[in-house]
């Protein structure tokens, strides 16, 4: 089963949401809104999507929906292979939920993000990748340092306390005392739930750098490893819930 989640930021306050949840089993898709959207709804005025009218409704499909379907390049593309290799996308694994993990699936007219649920590695610890937010808000001398990163270089989490949007902002640093950009802010509730175990175990290292002109969203690609305890679930709080829980067996499964 593989799991994405939608998460959409208010423009104004620049809050973000986690507002859906699309799983795949191989043969069907399946989306649903999660607490999360009702929070931005009630808080915030968010808009339930056109693709999704009905809030409590499992929505399933043999193919993508557009909403997500739209954020994957086509194939036909003629900078289509340059692309995949931005996301650092293994050779013959370049399928949609791929793409959307890696990517976002952020495009300019919207206010939305994908991302994945973070899965155990082979050494069985948690393993995401993701790439480093904020990046058009950082001055020209860490920009400069951002095209001199090697692959597997360590980036050090910093708590930006007392950022005006969110005081529990993680900036992403170098040994150098350069900030690089931000940890996206899906992670930072697991990160802290992972840092209070053991903040050793928790190890950010810089997967691939693309060059100029590569957008800037798309420019450092990270890792983030940590212990897995017996005791964590990744996305567990209330908000990353789906508001439907008694999902039909013949929706949730082929």
């Amino acid at each position: 089963m593989k799991i994405l989640f939608l998460a959409w930021q208010d423009p104004k306050s620049r809050s973000w949401f986690p507002i859906g949840k699309l799983t795949f089993d191989g043969t069907k898709y399946l989306f649903v809104y999660t607490h999360g959207a009702r929070k931005a709804q009630d808080n915030f005025g968010f808009q339930l999507l056109y693709s999704f009218p009905e809030l409590n409704k499992v929505y399933t499909s043999v193919e993508l929906f557009p909403l997500f379907s739209n954020r994957v390049m086509r194939r036909s593309r003629p900078d289509y292979k340059n692309y995949i290799e931005w996301l650092n996308v293994p050779e013959g694994k370049d399928d949609p939920i791929a793409i959307l993990a890696r990517s976002g699936g952020r495009i300019v007219t919207d206010h939305f993000e994908v991302f994945p649920c973070p899965e155990l590695d082979d050494n069985g610890l948690y393993h995401i990748h993701f790439f480093a937010h904020g990046l058009r808000h950082l001055p020209a001398c860490a920009k400069e340092r951002i095209n001199q990163l090697q692959t597997g270089e360590v980036l050090y989490l910093a708590n930006e306390f007392q950022n005006p949007y969110d005081s529990r902002a993680l900036l992403l640093c170098t040994r150098d005392h350069y900030i690089v950009g931000y940890c996206p802010r899906y992670l930072v509730d697991d990160v802290f739930k992972l840092k209070d175990k053991n903040p050793e175990l928790v190890k950010v290292e810089v997967e691939r750098v693309n060059p100029v002109p590569t957008p800037l969203q798309l420019r450092l690609l990270c890792n983030m490893t940590a212990q897995w305890h017996e005791d964590f679930q990744p996305f567990s709080s209330w908000e990353y819930q789906p508001l439907v829980t008694d999902i039909p067996a013949e929706l949730a499964t082929s």
